[in-house]
């Protein structure tokens, strides 16, 4: 995460893709009063992450609702008015799914017209060169096979009541009222990646972290003694088991853990993907209460395409 100057726009979107045929096609928006074509994005709102920015400016512009891949970087830029913007893009695969639901396109006060092109189409009609740049680092991640990728979500739990203040056992520490304004905060940007699997530690306070993502993508929390902060203390935890598992089964998942676990959960993923013994992960897994990294496998090869970290917005 960085800290921008408070006069910069920040803003969201991303590549929206389909593979057809095994060759891929963009999404790009005609945008009438603006006279331009783009890639979809829009402003990040007060309190929002630019995941969860990036996932809700897509449906509004297109009506599509996708799940968000690896990320594609920025975009940064001076405004007519002469403030700074910059822009984060992430790769969204738009699927069947996700085409039956929005129906046929209906234009809007944002958006006159979609289309669906070829990557060689795109770059060529896009305005601007900035967006030509984003699509061109997709282009790569087609050419490399991985376009199409899952995420991996390591989550440090939020901010707990402190061991002098509590006279239960360590696992029951609840979270204290910032730390449930936390885990609410957080619960959208995760979402925005769409997890299948919620996986936590059996402390309450890792369960309850996780309880507002629960809510919103409609998937349970499985509890796991193998990742909690007492098994790993005794060395009977089996991080690498859990970790093996999701690795095996490409879907999106969350570990929901505490400080110390959290560098052997990276750890096992790293090691257990193509490339990613290679990166220097102690960033990534030195995470504040709240904190999340995402790490992005390749569906193809279980290559580690990229890593993001981001935190709450309060």
């Amino acid at each position: 995460m960085s800290t921008v100057a408070p006069t910069t726009i920040v803003a969201a979107g991303a590549v929206c893709f389909r593979l057809v045929d095994g060759k891929a096609r963009v999404l790009l928006i005609h945008r009438e009063h603006h006279g331009d074509v783009s890639l979809p994005k829009g402003k990040v709102d007060p309190g929002e992450s630019t995941p969860q920015t990036a996932v809700r400016e897509i449906r509004e512009e297109t009506g599509y609702r996708v799940a968000l891949g690896a990320p594609l970087g920025t975009a940064e830029y001076v405004m007519p008015g002469g403030r700074d913007k910059i822009v984060h893009y992430w790769a969204a695969e738009v699927t069947d799914d996700a085409v039956a639901e929005a129906g046929r396109f209906t234009p809007n006060s944002e958006v006159a017209a979609i289309e669906w092109v070829s990557i060689e189409k795109a770059r060529a009609k896009l305005t601007y060169e900035r967006d030509a740049e984003v699509l061109d680092r997709f282009a790569d991640r087609v050419a490399s096979g991985a376009a199409r990728t899952f995420a991996l979500v390591a989550l440090r739990h939020a901010k707990t009541t402190s061991p002098g203040d509590w006279s239960g056992s360590d696992a029951t520490r609840p979270l204290l009222p910032q730390g449930r304004r936390q885990a609410k905060s957080i619960a959208p940007g995760i979402a925005a990646w769409a997890p299948q699997r919620l996986i936590s530690s059996t402390a309450a306070r890792c369960l309850a972290t996780l309880e507002p993502v629960s809510a919103l993508t409609r998937v349970g929390v499985k509890q796991s003694d193998s990742i909690s902060q007492d098994a790993f203390d005794r060395h009977d935890d089996d991080v690498a088991g859990v970790v093996a598992k999701r690795l095996k089964k490409r879907v999106p998942a969350v570990f929901c853990t505490h400080a110390p676990v959290l560098p052997e959960i990276v750890r096992q993923i790293a090691v257990g993907t193509v490339g990613g013994h290679r990166l220097d992960l102690r960033r990534a897994s030195s995470l504040s209460p709240g904190e999340y990294t995402v790490l992005h496998v390749s569906c193809s090869d279980a290559a580690l395409v990229a890593v993001e970290t981001h935190g709450p917005v309060l």
